[in-house]
C-alpha cells in the first residue's frame, strides 16, 4: 500500500510540475512583451533626448585655454564691478544646455546675469578634462556632476560652489530656484 500511495504521490506531483512548466512559456512570452515595451520607451526616451541636445546651442569650447580666459574674466570683472558664474559642464550633458538655453531665454534670468555676472562656461569632456582649472576648485563636478556652478567674486576668489540638481523642477529648472541662486551670489552693491 505504501508502495502504491507513493507512486501515487509521485504521479499527481509530475503532473501538477508539467502543467506548471506548460504555464511558463506563456509567462515569459508576457515578461518579454514588457521587456520589449520598455526597451521601445527606453528608446524613444533616448532620441529624443538626441533631438533635443542637437537643437539646443552649444557653449562649450573643448579647445578654449581656461587659465587664460579666467585671468581675462577676472580683469572685467574689476573694472565691471561684478562677479564671475562658471558653469562647468559639456556639450554632451543635456542639462548644461537645457540651463544655458533656460537662461538665455528667459528674460528675467538672463537680466540678472548680465547685470551682476561674467559668464562662463568650462568645459569638461573626454576631448579635454581641464584638470589644472577644476583642480583649483576642488573638482566639484566629481561629486555634484553637471552642471556645476563655480562662483567667483570679481578678484577671482571662490565664493561658493553650487550643485544644480536642486535647481531642477521636472525635465527643466525652477524659475524661482534659479533666480534666487543668482540673486544670492550677486555682488553685494554698496
Amino acid at each position: 500500500m505504501k508502495k502504491l500511495s507513493l507512486i501515487a504521490f509521485l504521479g499527481l506531483s509530475f503532473f501538477a510540475f508539467s502543467q506548471e512548466l506548460k504555464d511558463k512559456p506563456e509567462d515569459r512570452d508576457k515578461d518579454k512583451t514588457l521587456l520589449v515595451k520598455a526597451d521601445h520607451a527606453e528608446l524613444d526616451a533616448k532620441k529624443k533626448a538626441a533631438e533635443e541636445k542637437a537643437k539646443l546651442p552649444k557653449p562649450y569650447d573643448a579647445k578654449a585655454d581656461p587659465e587664460k580666459d579666467i585671468q581675462n574674466l577676472i580683469a572685467k570683472a574689476k573694472k565691471e564691478k561684478k562677479n564671475i558664474m562658471i558653469q562647468a559642464g559639456g556639450n554632451w550633458c543635456i542639462w548644461c544646455l537645457r540651463f544655458n538655453q533656460y537662461v538665455q531665454t528667459t528674460p528675467e534670468l538672463k537680466n540678472i546675469v548680465d547685470k551682476n555676472y561674467i559668464y562662463y562656461h568650462l568645459n569638461y569632456s573626454p576631448e579635454n578634462k581641464n584638470e589644472k582649472t577644476f583642480a583649483k576648485y576642488g573638482n566639484p563636478g566629481e561629486k555634484f556632476g553637471y552642471p556645476v556652478f563655480i562662483v567667483l567674486d570679481k578678484n577671482g576668489k571662490m565664493i561658493h560652489v553650487q550643485q544644480s540638481d536642486v535647481l531642477e523642477e521636472g525635465k527643466g529648472y525652477s524659475l524661482e530656484k534659479v533666480k534666487e541662486f543668482f540673486n544670492q551670489w550677486a555682488p553685494k552693491k554698496s
